[in-house]
């Protein structure tokens, strides 16, 4: 196989690499524990920012699901976010239940959580953990990159910019670019 500087393009082994250092991410509690909160607060952030749930006291308990759920989960409201297809008030919590943007967000929490466990474990012990020492805290900011999909345009009303027809456009590239700079990532730190 050919190398790239000390990289070699091997897919088998990359693949065997990432897969063992993903494991070690699991098997260390600290790194678990790191790689948890991260997801925990990046699915609630990201859900937030999209407009999933929602406080709103003193409304009376109740649920309401939309006509044909299947097929109305999977229209768009944004470059990145789903149809809700059911409503629940908690009376103090109303939540816009969206199986696709639930998926979207549990799946790039899921990245950011190992990627940022991972980061944790070539920062604190990276010869101990077998983990290359190029692999530092700015490996990490591909694993935030993709929260721009959702809270970008929100930035940009809130700091008064005015952006062109394709600076918007470009928000709906953002959510898989983010997505595969985080898989090269793990490739990258395992």
């Amino acid at each position: 196989m050919s190398t790239v500087g000390r990289f070699e393009l091997n897919p088998k082994r990359r693949l065997d690499e990432t897969l063992t250092a993903t494991v070690l991410v699991f098997r260390r509690y600290d790194s678990l524990a790191i790689a948890a909160v991260v997801a925990i607060g990046y699915l609630a952030a990201s859900l937030w920012a999209v407009g999933d749930p929602a406080v709103r006291p003193d409304v009376a308990a109740n649920l309401i699901v939309v006509y044909d759920p299947l097929v109305r989960m999977f229209d768009r409201t944004g470059p990145a976010s789903f149809e809700a297809v059911a409503l629940v008030d908690t009376g103090v919590v109303q939540i816009l239940v969206s199986p696709v943007n639930l998926a979207i967000g549990v799946s790039i929490a899921a990245l950011v959580g190992i990627n940022l466990g991972l980061t944790y474990l070539a920062v604190v012990q990276p010869a101990a953990c077998g983990i290359g020492t190029g692999s530092g805290l700015v490996s990490s900011l591909p694993a935030l990159l993709s929260g721009t999909v959702c809270c970008g345009p929100v930035v940009l009303i809130a700091l008064g910019r005015q952006a062109s027809g394709f600076l918007l456009t470009m928000f709906a590239w953002l959510l898989p670019v983010g997505i595969v700079l985080m898989l090269l990532n793990l490739v990258y730190v395992a």
